[in-house]
């Protein structure tokens, strides 16, 4: 199956309708009046399971979003989250730090959000911050939230454990940062082998996980040994 507009393969389960374009104003071919599925991935209420065994239409999906700098993950996770019922509450955990070009990123973050929306300032408190919550989240995202705990040194025990017991749908936003060339740093590397570490927590716990790539959508699944999940 391919995205209308991009070349990349979509992996995973077969459909007769391809994804829209991520951020185009466009509906998925076969949309409107009488149509099966108009929703997003991570938004679809298709009967079954879900990758880790959650009931896709519990309203309880948990989808972890990864991409680079730039991919678009963030704006995909906005317009996912936009698609469901209300209350949402937006998870933010970047700290500009007096970083001018930082400062600018998170207010155009801000300026897409729908005025309706909660947000969270997290930090690195981010598991306590979200225990109580309920109904749609929006989590953007871990690699600050990694960069925010002392000496990187974030547990996702306890945060795949909220997840988990999450009472609504919850979108998260990740960076990948393990494609790229060796850290020039022994901080940088000890940067990535965390946040990497993280990511695969968090992917294991998710309904679905999706890697954004300059605007494109793949969906990655857990690799199959023997007819087991691995």
């Amino acid at each position: 199956m391919r995205i209308r507009g991009c070349p990349a393969t979509v992996t995973g389960e077969q459909s007769s309708k391809p994804w829209p374009r991520l951020f185009g104003a466009g509906r998925p071919e076969g949309s409107g009046s009488g149509s099966q599925e108009t929703c997003l991935p991570g938004c679809r209420k298709a009967k079954g399971q879900g990758a880790r065994g959650r009931e896709s239409g519990s309203g309880q999906v948990i989808t972890l979003l990864l991409g680079g700098a730039r991919s678009g993950k963030s704006e995909l996770a906005e317009r996912m989250a936009a698609a469901l019922p209300g209350p949402v509450t937006y998870v933010a955990t970047a700290d500009p730090g007096g970083d001018p070009d930082f400062v600018r990123r998170i207010e155009l973050h801000r300026s897409r959000r729908p005025p309706e929306w909660t947000t969270v300032e997290a930090g690195p408190r981010l598991v306590e911050e979200l225990r109580p919550l309920s109904g749609t989240v929006l989590l953007d995202s871990l690699g600050t939230w990694v960069a925010s705990v002392p000496g990187f040194d974030a547990d996702p025990g306890p945060l795949c454990e909220v997840l988990s017991g999450h009472d609504g749908s919850v979108f998260v936003v990740s960076e990948e940062v393990g494609l790229g060339v060796h850290p020039s740093t022994e901080v940088g590397g000890r940067f990535r082998d965390a946040l990497g570490t993280v990511n695969r927590s968090v992917a294991e716990a998710a309904d679905e996980v999706l890697f954004v790539v300059a605007g494109c959508l793949l969906r990655l699944d857990k690799p199959t040994i023997g007819g087991r999940d691995r």
